[in-house]
């Protein structure tokens, strides 16, 4: 038998081991690995706040973001399965139909309210009437920045080389190239234009939804193996994605500070960011059927793809709508 103390030191090890049960986890969050196609766009801080405010930790996840260098660096990514999910621009959809392995998984981001035409504080062009004739900047020859320009061209009238084009590189390339009026113009990023815009040096001129109203900008892309192999996480990272998304709608002043602690851009610019951006944020990740067609003559237009893919070559309706409950903020 037992003596006293041995009973009463049995019941405390007990009471440890169930107040060890009961603050240790009801189960481990799952690790997956988000690419950014770029570090610093305000389209993809959904992951920053995601993280910080505990949305991805609500549904099991442990996210850790990679960021690359651009659409292609984020596909080979995911090729190399260096990542599980990637964040990149609906033109890059067409790696997969060339044959990535991987799928687009929701829409995120419609019309480019996010990419702007910038032009000097002292320039003479002061509406989209003046570009006629004139050089614009783009990052790449046949990229979206290139194909852009040529719509404006295009619904001006002007025929498709309206405005001349030259290849600078994004970023600080193009914005040296404009201030030091190597360009007349820029297609670039919203956000650059209003940090230039912050210092007189200049601004955005017009932002390209009003050209391009019915597009798929920003998608999530998941690697096709884990897709056909663990899509209840697949599930998983979309719906909370969302529901991400859903908490920066409900939390404004929260998303601009996290926000500008990751971009750095400054409260002005990041306010600016999320005033003409958030509402062109999905709320159900469902592809846009007209969008998706113009995307996909896009790319014959610029010859990225010799023909029209279909559907399942890039993308899978598997995980949209999301459900508005489902994407609920925490």
């Amino acid at each position: 038998m037992l003596s006293r103390s041995d009973r009463l030191g049995h019941a405390v090890v007990a009471a440890a081991l169930v107040a060890a049960a009961t603050l240790r986890p009801a189960y481990a969050a799952e690790t997956i690995h988000v690419g950014k196609a770029v570090p610093t766009a305000f389209t993809f801080t959904p992951l920053d706040i995601g993280i910080r405010q505990g949305v991805f930790q609500k549904f099991g996840l442990d996210v850790q973001i990679v960021n690359f260098t651009g659409d292609a660096k984020l596909q080979q990514g995911l090729a190399a399965a260096s990542i599980d999910f990637g964040l990149g621009s609906g033109p890059g959809m067409a790696f997969a139909a060339k044959g990535a392995p991987v799928r687009a998984v929701a829409d995120y981001f419609g019309a480019p309210a996010n990419i702007a035409v910038l032009v000097k504080a002292d320039s003479p062009i002061k509406s989209v009437a003046d570009l006629k004739g004139k050089v614009m900047a783009v990052s790449t020859v046949g990229s979206l920045t290139d194909w852009l320009t040529q719509q404006i061209s295009l619904r001006q009238g002007w025929g498709q080389h309206g405005i001349r084009i030259t290849a600078t590189g994004g970023g600080p390339a193009m914005s040296s190239a404009i201030l030091a009026g190597e360009v007349d113009a820029g297609m670039g990023s919203y956000e650059t234009g209003l940090t230039l815009q912050e210092k007189h040096r200049a601004h955005p001129l017009v932002t390209m939804d009003k050209f391009e109203p019915r597009f798929i900008t920003h998608v999530i892309f998941a690697r096709k193996e884990l897709i056909d192999s663990k899509p209840d996480t697949v599930k998983k990272f979309v719906d909370s994605f969302f529901a991400a998304l859903n908490y920066m709608r409900g939390h404004r002043d929260t998303t601009v500070a996290i926000a500008d602690d990751v971009l750095h851009d400054g409260k002005n610019v990041i306010e600016g960011a999320y005033e003409r951006e958030m509402p062109i944020m999905s709320k159900d990740g469902i592809f846009d059927t007209e969008a998706l067609k113009i995307i996909k003559q896009s790319w014959v237009d610029m010859k990225t793809l010799p023909s029209v893919p279909s559907d399942d070559q890039i993308l899978t309706r598997r995980f949209v709508p999301v459900k508005t409950q489902t994407a609920g903020s925490p």
